[in-house]
């Protein structure tokens, strides 16, 4: 198997380049590393494309592998062909390999094997081949010690013999497993309602599985799981039936009344059962990959939301039961005040008392934004709130956040490591507060999966979605870059090449040393190999350090020619503002430069773009929503309204939007554009703001349509 080769086609990149990023992969670069400082080996392949080959030579190796076992395994049988060892060694995928190993597979005890065991062999190769009457040859195997008493019994085991041996048959199995998954329809009917009747609209339902959309699998798929749908595969098996006849010659043969029952058998006990779990296992996989795909774009966009920095925040946790709690932290997410009001609650004191001691809070201190949960009392709080910061004349903001998650974090270990003398509640209002100062620090401390930006995540592989997000979140992490000397250990175990170990190393010493001063300092942290430098160094940020391209994405390795660079230019990193800067590089001479220095273009070119803007925060200005206060709660929603919203989440079949009344509102596929498109995510992202039209609303079952084209 030419590895290379195959992930050259898939991916339409050069072999060179498939070539050089594995050599890099096995040497233990990173994604991250390689898609960013070795971009001249693979020719700028990007972090997406080398996500895609490292996945598929994990795979395509993994199909190696099983190749030579099973070429191995038939080999000991002694019946490995020159043409079988061609065809196992062209598979494409393990399934493929399977169907060709399913003959030689040593088999626990079937009814062919126990034929088999009865000497019943020759009789099925008389009943197969046809030319003679298998009835004049039956009686001749009757043999009680073996228990065949009867011309039926051998004729019986010989059709045995014959049923397994068309099921084995891989290229019967490829024609079926094309012909359904062409012509058949997956059909559902309901055996149970659940309370919500989640499974309503899959009650007698029938669609082509060729063209079924993903979430539409998946839905059926736990309808089935939650017993509350019976699923099933509909097709004509007649050309089935034809296809297998004609390949098997049963016109011909002298014994075809009893071919036509082997052949109907094998498709009904052995072939078609197989052959249907494999195509709805395909299907699954088919609609858990798709839906990982849009859980990995989603968590991407949640994470590069914009910061905003140099901020004094108010993190305001809303409820009416147990009262609203609150943390008011510096800019740099220290908690300064935490307390809980009642604000919410029907005792008219409580609230006067909760009034007086937030409006004292926002007097006696700066206060930039309230960071405002989105959860429930959310709406009663913000009007609240609204009212104080207006008849103070006060100038904080009310910033909405996602609370999503946000009890997670609270009641997890890690939340407990970090404020271990505060109760589960008052964590989460923390946190609401250093979402909004920088969502990507908080949110790496959450399990991507309690995000809530997925679809049917928890019938996913767990395994196989756990390493896409951590993925995602590794090259997120990494295109931001990390300040080293304000990072957790959450968010520096994710910066390549660091583990948890070193991640806690590089905390440790940070806390009995002080600010690191400069990159090379790193290398004094336990455990930080020369390898593990190279592979984080250009992702960690010192800010006011000794060297000022440490507060780049520029790699050490390349201070070097970024000096030579400096020093012709005349550029001062820390006495040039950046609008000389730019001035000054705007004559620098590139291809003069690439001539007298060993230096690629693609890093060169990265490092001006540094250069321009140093320290420069990638992710765009945050967005301020303005909210509708005469909405509080669902049953205030009248057909026709106009609001705005946030998108919380982005699915095949539409856009979940907040429009802060408990409960998101859907804005299905058909209402995002008068225009035809394929996916939601060609219009919308999470956390865009949208102006929606309100065109249903059912207050029991607490679902909410919107639209976007109507506005």
């Amino acid at each position: 198997m030419d590895i290379i080769k195959i992930i050259s086609s898939e991916l339409d990149v050069s072999e060179v380049s498939v070539s050089n990023a594995i050599k890099l992969i096995d040497e233990g670069n990173t994604i991250p590393f390689i898609a960013r400082y070795r971009k001249e080996i693979t020719h700028n392949m990007s972090d997406t494309t080398l996500r895609k080959l490292e996945e598929r030579l994990i795979y395509l190796r993994k199909l190696e592998e099983r190749i030579e076992t099973v070429i191995n395994s038939i080999l000991e049988q002694g019946k490995l062909t020159d043409e079988l060892k061609n065809s196992i060694e062209n598979v494409k995928t393990l399934s493929e390999l399977e169907d060709l190993y399913r003959p030689y597979k040593p088999k626990k005890k079937t009814r062919a094997s126990i034929a088999k065991e009865k000497g019943l062999e020759p009789l099925a190769k008389i009943l197969k081949e046809g030319k003679i009457n298998v009835y004049e040859e039956a009686s001749k195997f009757i043999n009680p010690d073996k228990k065949v008493n009867s011309v039926e019994e051998a004729i019986s085991g010989a059709k045995d013999i014959v049923s397994e041996d068309i099921s084995d048959e891989a290229i019967y199995r490829k024609f079926i497993k094309k012909y359904i998954q062409k012509y058949a329809s997956i059909k559902s009917s309901e055996i149970k309602k659940d309370e919500k009747d989640t499974y309503g609209k899959y009650a007698d339902y029938s669609e082509q599985i060729s063209s079924i959309p993903p979430h539409r699998i998946l839905a059926i798929n736990r309808g089935e799981k939650e017993k509350c749908l019976k699923v099933s595969l509909s097709y004509e098996k007649d050309e089935i039936f034809d296809y297998i006849g004609k390949k098997e010659n049963i016109n011909n043969n002298k014994n075809k009344e009893l071919m036509i029952e082997v052949i109907e058998d094998s498709l009904k006990r052995l072939i078609l059962p197989s052959v249907e779990n494999e195509i709805r296992s395909d299907l699954f996989t088919f609609a858990e990959d798709e839906s990982i795909e849009i859980f990995k774009k989603n968590l991407y966009q949640l994470l590069m939301y914009p910061p905003i920095k140099n901020i004094y925040v108010l993190g305001f946790d809303p409820g009416f039961r147990t009262g609203c709690k609150y943390a008011y932290v510096d800019s740099f997410g220290k908690p300064l005040k935490i307390g809980q009001v009642y604000i919410t609650s029907n005792d008219s004191k409580k609230v006067d008392e909760g009034i007086k001691e937030i409006t004292r809070l926002l007097k006696e201190n700066r206060v930039d934004y309230i960071a405002l949960g989105n959860g429930t009392a959310s709406r009663e709080s913000e009007t609240v709130l609204s009212k104080i910061i207006k008849d103070n004349n006060f100038k904080t903001k009310i910033f909405i956040v996602n609370e999503s998650g946000a009890s997670v974090y609270s009641a997890s270990k890690l939340g407990e490591e970090e404020f271990p003398n505060l109760p589960v509640e008052k964590r989460s209002a923390i946190s609401l507060a250093r979402r909004l100062q920088d969502p990507l620090a908080e949110l790496v401390k959450i399990d991507p999966k309690a995000i809530g930006v997925g679809q049917y995540q928890h019938d996913m592989d767990q395994n196989k979605l756990d390493f896409a997000l951590t993925n995602t979140v590794i090259d997120v992490v990494n295109l931001v870059g990390v300040n080293v000397n304000f990072a957790s250990i959450s968010l520096l175990k994710y910066v390549s090449g660091i583990n948890k170990t070193l991640a806690k190393n590089i905390f440790d010493y940070r806390n009995e040393n002080g600010p690191f001063k400069n990159r090379e300092e790193l290398k004094k942290v336990p455990k930080m190999g020369a390898k593990a430098f190279e592979q984080c160094a250009g992702f960690l940020r010192i800010f006011d350090g000794d060297e000022p391209l440490d507060n780049t994405g520029i790699h050490p390795e390349s201070y070097e020619f970024t000096k030579k660079i400096l020093e012709i230019c005349k550029v001062s990193l820390k006495n040039d503002d950046l609008s000389t800067i730019s001035k000054k590089l705007e004559n620098f001479d590139e291809k003069q430069f690439l001539k007298e220095n060993s230096i690629g273009k693609d890093t060169l070119e990265d490092i001006l773009k540094e250069l321009v803007k140093p320290h420069r925060d990638i992710r765009e200005e945050a967005k301020i929503i303005e909210l509708n206060n005469d909405v509080k709660d669902i049953k205030d929603l009248k057909v026709g309204m106009i609001l705005n919203g946030t998108v919380r989440n982005v699915m095949d079949f539409g856009i979940f939007v907040d429009i802060n009344v408990h409960q998101d509102g859907l804005v299905h596929i058909s209402e995002l554009s008068k225009k035809f498109i394929k996916h939601p995510s060609e219009l919308f992202a999470i956390n865009d703001i949208v102006k929606v039209k309100v065109i249903g609303v059912d207050v029991d079952k607490k679902r909410i349509s919107l639209s976007v084209k109507q506005v």
